[in-house]
């Protein structure tokens, strides 16, 4: 008997698609939660030469955030 996707939260979903990788219906069911446009960030082109060094600064540390260094910019 399989699984009922749409009853799992997302956590269980995962760990079922981590287990069963060859589950492509549980697979397909994991990209239709997603939300792309939840973790997105748009970088407008800059119109200076300040703007495009403050937006580096910006996304340096959005960088280094996430692969959890200190908040410095080199």
């Amino acid at each position: 008997m399989k699984p009922n996707f749409e009853e799992m939260t997302k956590a269980e979903l995962r760990g079922y698609v981590l287990q069963h990788r060859d589950d492509l219906n549980a697979l397909e069911a994991l990209f239709d939660r997603r939300n792309p446009d939840s973790e997105a960030m748009v970088f407008q082109p800059p119109q200076s030469q300040e703007e495009e060094q403050q937006q580096f600064e910006l996304f340096q540390r959005l960088v280094n955030q996430k692969e959890g260094r200190s908040d410095s910019v080199a």
